[in-house]
């Protein structure tokens, strides 16, 4: 994996009134890597995630995405970024097909066709692709909302509670293909509440809690945040879930 970081936030600070939501967020993405942001609701993920992304201001802070500056050049970071919200954001009056053909032309992407095709096999969409998407099911609709994501080939995907709602089997088709698109080199974001998620795909985990990074590692790295682990019976290790745990009721009990 290149060492190069793509992304890079530094001193983040976000207030809606009263509310202090990011309170000097600090954290770096390299290149090629899956990062995992974790966080109760109301941490400031998807604060997070949209001013990332420009949709967003904020109070204080930088944030530099593949080089640019979001505020002095946020034309550029728009070209190089990709984002999937936490529900699917398709047009269901039109068909699969002719979502990512808007898509494209919104984008202003040239000769998109046969990338459209590539994306519908992709995504086993070929056979549905000219119907209409409100007759998909919620896994179906989440494929294309992807699908359109990666028209262009942004180089850092946003994928913000991407599984949220989706059943067990659609949830581990979708884990599928996004470690087929780190495969190919692309940086992805994750957002989720759904620890396992984290657990089998990142490279990287931050914990949010209460607006500040209060821990961040590999998955073997958390580990050693854990308390002493005594197995009982037999041979166990502490999840995801018992690490996100522990530190976050750690950080509530100094309260």
């Amino acid at each position: 994996m290149s060492k190069e970081i793509i992304l890079e936030v530094a001193n983040l600070k976000k207030a809606f009134g009263k509310n202090q939501v990011l309170k000097g967020v600090n954290f770096h993405v390299r290149k090629g890597q899956i990062f995992s942001l974790l966080g109760s609701n109301g941490a400031g993920k998807t604060t997070a995630v949209r001013i990332m992304t420009t949709l967003l201001g904020f109070d204080e802070g930088t944030v530099t995405i593949c080089g640019y500056d979001i505020l002095k050049e946020s034309t550029k970071v728009r070209q190089c970024i990709s984002l999937t919200g936490q529900y699917a954001a398709v047009d269901e009056m039109l068909t699969a097909r002719e979502n990512l053909k808007l898509v494209a032309k919104l984008r202003h992407l040239k000769g998109y066709a046969d990338r459209i095709e590539e994306l519908l096999r992709m995504f086993e969409l070929t056979e549905a692709a000219d119907k209409l998407v409100k007759t998909y099911s919620g896994g179906m609709r989440r494929k294309v909302d992807i699908a359109m994501s990666l028209l262009g080939d942004p180089q850092i995907i946003f994928l913000d509670e991407p599984t949220t709602g989706l059943d067990p089997q659609s949830r581990l088709k979708l884990w599928g293909m996004i470690e087929g698109l780190k495969a190919k080199g692309t940086t992805i974001f994750l957002t989720t509440q759904y620890l396992e998620e984290a657990e089998r795909l990142a490279d990287y985990i931050a914990i949010l809690n209460e607006g500040e990074i209060v821990v961040g590692g590999t998955l073997a790295e958390l580990k050693k945040h854990m308390p002493e682990w005594k197995p009982v019976m037999v041979e166990t290790s502490p999840s995801l879930e018992d690490i996100f745990l522990a530190i976050v009721d750690k950080k509530e009990a100094k309260k």
